[in-house]
């Protein structure tokens, strides 16, 4: 079977792009911190079903909890930035994404003892208004990004970006892997998150599934907190938001188990150097 990428934004309940508008930056200290028990529940899951995985760690997060970051790595998962405190690409300059991607950086290494070679843009946020972030991941060295959601999406999403891996910079090692998508009734959506606690378990097996005969990996992502039913409500939040962030919340760790057991999983890391060695 093919080894599919498994993996994991590290953020808390009140750190989603869901909820920027009525959470501001400056309160995150004052609100209960719940990320440290819901990724210990990941790593239990995980470690119940013998997968490893890649954790898209926010740099906010390795800084306060550096314990958690090295029972990631101590567990054979591999630790990869997910940016300092989860800002869209697209609204930062150049100079600010190369500085918030080596302020995370810095702060996941420090906590993880890993070398970090792996990025995912918070809210797959790479899209085609920053054109020159891929050029900025080359230059800082990374091997791989996994930031572009090949869909139309009101949050996020790059229609017409490749459905797999490709080089997004010429003559750079650099590597793109999307999260792969599925199609619900002419939409398509991607696999994970809020779509697979919503949508029937069996359209997400297909699309992997699918993948996996045309001999490509698919990727597969979610939050610790889509796993935490007990998480605080923000009653001020637009209506929409409240639906895709706590409906299903108590169904998550079943539906988990299930694709856990029904495909084979690894780092994203390892996955990509497989693609490496095939595209041109």
């Amino acid at each position: 079977m093919l080894a599919n990428a498994l993996s994991v934004d590290v953020e808390d309940w009140f750190q989603v792009g869901a909820f920027e508008t009525v959470i501001s930056r400056e309160d995150w200290p004052r609100l209960e911190h719940r990320v440290e028990r819901n990724t210990e529940r990941v790593l239990e899951l995980f470690d119940d079903g013998g997968v490893r995985a890649t954790f898209f760690t926010l740099g906010w997060v390795a800084e306060r909890y550096p314990a958690l970051m090295r029972r990631v790595a101590d567990a054979g998962h591999e630790v990869a930035n997910h940016g300092w405190d989860h800002g869209r690409v697209f609204t930062m300059t150049p100079t600010q994404f190369r500085a918030d991607t080596r302020r995370a950086r810095a702060a996941l290494e420090d906590a993880s003892g890993q070398k970090v070679t792996g990025y995912r843009a918070p809210s797959f946020s790479i899209d085609g208004r920053t054109p020159w972030a891929h050029q900025i991941l080359a230059e800082e060295g990374y091997a791989y990004s996994s930031s572009v959601a090949p869909i139309g999406h009101d949050h996020y999403g790059w229609a017409d970006a490749p459905r797999g891996a490709f080089r997004p910079v010429p003559d750079a090692d650099l590597i793109e892997l999307p999260v792969t998508t599925a199609n619900m009734l002419g939409r398509d959506v991607v696999t994970g998150g809020g779509f697979f606690r919503l949508l029937p378990g069996a359209l997400f097996h297909r699309a992997i599934d699918a993948m996996n005969r045309e001999a490509r990996p698919a990727v597969f992502y979610f939050h610790p907190w889509d796993m935490d039913p007990g998480q605080p409500r923000v009653r001020n939040a637009p209506l929409r938001s409240k639906l895709r962030h706590y409906a299903r919340l108590g169904a998550m760790a079943g539906k988990m188990r299930t694709l856990l057991a029904r495909h084979r999983w690894d780092r994203t890391d390892r996955v990509v150097a497989g693609e490496r060695a095939r595209l041109p």
